[in-house]
């Protein structure tokens, strides 16, 4: 019988585990005795691993009165539970406790305890819990033991009565356990505290603490969270005054909730006593950018461009003041021509303070997008750059950002093949790389431009994957405007004249632009480009100021070609401008609601539902 069903098993496993059985084997080979308990055990194990337990057990049995090892135990214990064999599973557990050394008589007492409670006999599982804590020897050792075998009974207030009598004892350093133990038990309180005093004496426990305070007090949505440990630490900050982790602690902990002004504060007396020569304010600077608080971003950037030219980060810091606020004009529609030509002068005014160099290309690059784009002074601009680029110590990828720039200034000039021309250099010098994704598609574009849509959708197609979000999205929808309305069409004008006046409106030649797309709409009456005409003199009306017009068009796309590759958008900019520049909520909500339902896949999907449930009151993890 044996023979046989160890001949099922041997043929059941794998050739590592039949090498590892013949191993066993032949360090007991010539031993009848090691042999049979070999067998006996490996059968054993089989049964309990399949779940086949009172097959192990009648093998378990007789291991158990010869091999009393932890693991043999283990395995026992279980299958006598899984049995609802009571008797003979107590029997077990009080045999073992008899040969329990006193230091680790505790866990075995938790043994017996989990034995009672299993059967329901809750009475005498406390009992044998108190006997366990009665018996707790000195040391960190059998606390931690003893309170992880209560941990894993859930039995969690009996976990904090080991610690708390091991410190009765004279055992002390339990502070991260007690804080992931009080965590379990919900007391918040009780975890920071403890927090508190682990970095008091432990500060590189930082980054530990930081991950546990995220995960369990969720301080992004529960404001009394946040309030528990904004008085924790200063009142920590108060008691250790010389420990510079819990500032720290504080600088993190404003940035987590994007309080950034408050960051600040903090920030700055840390910078100044650990003579950090500003690099956290900088880090602090970009967060805050990242996250919309331009103002908290600015005064990071003066503070630290205020430490003069010996700084390291100075040059860095004076462009980033700019940046700043070329990312908040630029991207505001209507554009302000006014605050543009002064942000211009603040350029100028820098690079004849600071010199045009290596560390100030980004300027030059940025001032010449201004000139050209928005001032009507697009030769001064290319001039800039092309005289920055002539210059041989430029690192590779500030170089390859103002190519980028003059390349969009060639196009915005009408010079289209000198634009892709330096889009090509990009693409070569950085294949995997964003940059080159962006010149490839900015490459792409100018082929649009020109009427080469075959050869403009083969490149975007291939940025669809791209890792940049952005890029891959604009990719996307020329891929989609190019497959929706030339493939299918046997006629290439009426798209050819839709680019153009793509190009013209790039130029910020608006009226150029509405007179090509009126003439598309004239001479191919019902085209399938007619909501895209729509939307993108509705995008003109809208940088020209005109709200009133663009929202009624928007309004057109929604209601004619709801189903057309437009509708989301158009569905998209009705609900932005009812809620940021109408201050209609109401209608924002309903606005945002029904692009939820009616469109799911939408590219605005993640940002409207997150606006709608701020609308609707929402807590927001």
């Amino acid at each position: 019988m044996i023979v046989s069903e160890l001949k099922s098993l041997l043929a059941s496993r794998t050739l590592p585990q039949m090498m590892a059985s013949v191993l066993l084997a032949s360090l007991c080979w010539g031993t009848p005795e090691c042999a049979q308990s070999q067998t006996d055990l490996e059968l054993a194990e089989f049964y309990y691993n399949e779940g086949s337990y009172p097959q192990a057990k009648l093998y378990l049995e007789g291991i158990w009165r010869k091999n009393k090892t932890n693991a043999v135990y283990t395995m026992y214990y279980a299958t006598l539970l899984a049995l609802d064999d009571f008797d003979a599973a107590e029997k077990v557990v009080k045999e073992r406790l008899k040969r329990r050394h006193k230091n680790s008589r505790s866990t075995a007492l938790v043994d017996l305890g989990s034995l009672y409670l299993h059967f329901d006999l809750r009475e005498k599982a406390l009992n044998a819990f108190t006997e366990a804590l009665d018996n707790l020897q000195p040391g960190r050792p059998s606390a931690v033991a003893l309170a992880n075998a209560f941990i894993k009974l859930d039995e969690l207030d009996l976990a904090l009565a080991t610690y708390v009598r091991a410190e009765k004892m004279g055992t002390t350093g339990f502070d991260y356990e007690l804080a992931n133990l009080q965590g379990m038990r919900g007391d918040f309180e009780g975890m920071v505290d403890a927090y508190m005093n682990l970095l008091s004496t432990k500060p590189n426990y930082l980054r530990t603490v930081q991950n546990s305070l995220n995960r369990n007090l969720r301080l992004t949505t529960i404001e009394d969270n946040r309030e528990l440990v904004r008085i924790s630490l200063l009142r920590a900050i108060h008691t250790y005054p010389d420990n510079t982790v819990f500032p720290e602690l504080l600088v993190w902990h404003f940035t987590q909730i994007r309080d950034f002004a408050s960051s600040v504060v903090h920030a700055k007396a840390l910078d100044l006593r650990l003579d950090e020569q500003g690099v956290r304010l900088m880090e602090l600077g970009n967060t805050a950018q990242a996250n919309g608080d331009t103002e908290t971003a600015l005064a990071c950037y003066r503070y630290v461009a205020s430490k003069g030219p010996l700084n390291p980060y100075y040059f860095t810091a004076r462009n980033e003041v700019l940046q700043v606020r070329f990312e908040d004009l630029t991207s505001s529609v209507p554009a302000d021509l006014d605050a543009m030509a002064s942000l211009a002068e603040e350029y100028a005014a820098s690079l004849r303070d600071l010199g045009v160099r290596s560390e100030t290309a980004m300027m030059v690059k940025d001032r010449a997008h201004l000139l050209a784009f928005y001032l009507q002074r697009s030769r001064e601009g290319i001039n800039a750059l092309e005289s920055l680029l002539n210059e041989n110590n430029l690192n590779e990828r500030v170089a390859a950002a103002c190519k980028l720039t003059l390349g969009d200034i060639y196009v915005f000039e009408g010079l289209i093949w000198d634009a892709s021309l330096l889009f090509s250099q990009v693409v070569l010098d950085f294949k995997n790389d964003p940059l080159g994704h962006e010149a490839k598609f900015r490459n792409a574009r100018v082929s649009y431009y020109g009427g080469d849509f075959n050869w403009a959708q083969s490149q975007l197609d291939a940025l669809k994957a791209s890792t940049s979000k952005l890029i891959s999205n604009d990719a996307i929808d020329l891929s989609l405007l190019i497959s929706d309305n030339f493939n299918l069409d046997t006629l290439t004008l009426p798209m050819e004249m839709y680019a153009r006046a793509d190009l013209l409106r790039m130029q910020r030649k608006f009226n150029e632009a509405r007179t090509t797309l009126d003439s598309i709409a004239t001479e191919f009456p019902g085209h399938a480009l007619e909501d895209e005409m729509l939307m993108m003199s509705a995008d003109m009306f809208l940088e020209q100021d005109l709200l009133d017009t663009a929202m009624i068009l928007y309004r057109e796309v929604v209601d004619l070609h709801f189903d057309d590759i437009t509708g989301d958008d158009a569905l998209w900019m009705l609900a932005d401008l009812s809620h940021n520049r109408l201050g209609d909520l109401t209608a924002a909500q309903e606005l945002y609601e029904k692009l939820l339902f009616e469109f799911p896949g939408s590219l605005n999907a993640v940002e409207a539902r997150k606006r709608f449930r701020a609308l609707r009151g929402d807590e927001i993890e």
